[in-house]
């Protein structure tokens, strides 16, 4: 059971696992999205600003796992 967890924390760390990683973030955009347009909608500046926040907040997250997918470079954790 040890191999397979150090396995599966392998994968966070691999491509496979960042590019995973970064679509679940990008995924979040879509509910983000509706917020927003709600948020207008019904002319809530307080739900106009979650939304603002957490999409600040997704970007900075795909910003990080891009550069953890840069550093990883052609060493990766399961490829080896």
């Amino acid at each position: 059971m040890s191999g397979k967890l150090a396995k599966a924390k392998g994968f966070k760390k691999s491509k496979p696992g960042t590019y995973l990683s970064i679509g679940t973030s990008l995924f979040g955009v879509v509910s983000i999205v509706k917020q927003a347009k709600k948020a207008r909608f019904e002319n809530d500046k307080l739900m106009l600003v979650d939304a603002v926040v957490s999409a600040a907040a997704v970007a900075t997250g795909v910003a990080l796992l891009v550069r953890e997918l840069r550093r990883l470079g052609d060493d990766d954790v399961l490829a080896g």
